[in-house]
């Protein structure tokens, strides 16, 4: 059945407040999963209800959390999600973040005691569409091993950024995981009994592996990972801006999204917000439409967040399928 949005956000917000978020939770989690799931991007989208459900239920999520700024130093601050879901503390994150970007022309704003934070470029939205340029990173439960190692020790650490256009057209939305394939994509196959493709993930004895439940219970593997430790080196990079500098656990240190027991994942995330007109002046505008000319003089150059937006578009339109069966399985 073709329903609505914000039918749709309604019917996941009560549903992840029957499982004991509150409020502003339900509804930010519900905009966050809806979004991604209009965009084409189910691993992150209403494939997570369930999920975030069963640890509201367990305890793995504190459902009445609200998040607060822990620390501000100038253009840098800590937001406390207070181990509730990601989503309403990301947008806390972001929101402060811009109006320090606004007054010093940089901003950082990391969260600590996190979870999953779902589609990363969607955070950074708000502050392409003010004209900021925002820089979007994620640790997560350890799924990948280091260069030359075979147990996991990273999560597979997504990076994301957002670069507005003037114009009237659409910002720049880059998004991608560290590992070769989100793990998302491996929990689908797993739920719907499918195999993966080879040089996506090592089972738990370190084997490469086409067995989707293998892999979920072994470490994906980095990109580049069959010819270089590139991938693995990036993972490095990001596990250290959003723990070490911030004060979140290491991914290795959280238990996996995939199980219903475990711990609070206490996980961070790390926006950085730039005002280009601090540095380019309003000549950004007309630089970034430059590149953009000359990388679409070729046939088959799709520009980054095109699809998505035009999916997004699609569904405000016409709506998504949910079928009362997937509703009722949300709890």
């Amino acid at each position: 059945m073709r329903r609505p949005l914000a039918e749709v956000q309604a019917l996941v917000a009560a549903a992840l407040a029957r499982a004991g978020a509150g409020e502003a939770m339900a509804a930010a989690t519900a905009r966050a999963l809806v979004l991604a799931e209009a965009q084409g991007l189910g691993s992150h989208g209403l494939s997570r209800v369930s999920q975030y459900a069963t640890h509201l239920r367990n305890g793995r999520v504190d459902g009445r959390a609200e998040p607060r700024v822990l620390r501000r130093q100038g253009g840098a601050l800590v937001v406390d999600a207070a181990e509730g879901l990601a989503f309403a503390a990301c947008e806390l994150a972001v929101a402060e973040a811009m109006r320090a970007a606004r007054e010093h022309g940089i901003a950082i704003a990391g969260v600590v005691r996190s979870h999953h934070a779902g589609v990363i470029v969607d955070h950074l939205r708000p502050a392409a569409a003010t004209g900021l340029v925002g820089l979007g990173l994620a640790n997560s439960p350890a799924a990948m091993p280091a260069a030359g190692g075979r147990h996991p020790v990273f999560g597979t650490n997504p990076i994301a950024a957002a670069f507005p256009r003037g114009g009237g057209h659409d910002p720049l939305l880059v998004d991608l995981s560290l590992s070769e394939v989100a793990r998302g994509k491996v929990m689908v196959a797993a739920r719907e009994g499918q195999p993966i493709p080879p040089g996506w993930a090592l089972d738990a004895e370190g084997r490469p592996t086409t067995d989707a439940k293998a892999a979920l219970a072994g470490s994906m593997l980095p990109i580049g990972a069959v010819s270089s430790s590139k991938g693995a080196m990036l993972a490095l990079v990001v596990e250290l801006l959003v723990s070490a500098v911030i004060g979140a656990n290491f991914g290795f240190e959280a238990s996996s999204f995939f199980v219903d027991e475990g711990n609070r994942p206490g996980i961070g995330q790390t926006f950085v917000l730039i005002d280009p007109r601090a540095l380019a002046g309003e000549g950004y505008f007309a630089r970034i439409e430059v590149l953009l000319a000359e990388m679409l003089k070729d046939d088959g150059v799709r520009l980054p967040g095109a699809r998505r937006e035009a999916l997004r578009r699609r569904a405000e339109a016409e709506g998504l399928v949910v079928s009362d069966a997937s509703i009722a399985a949300w709890g």
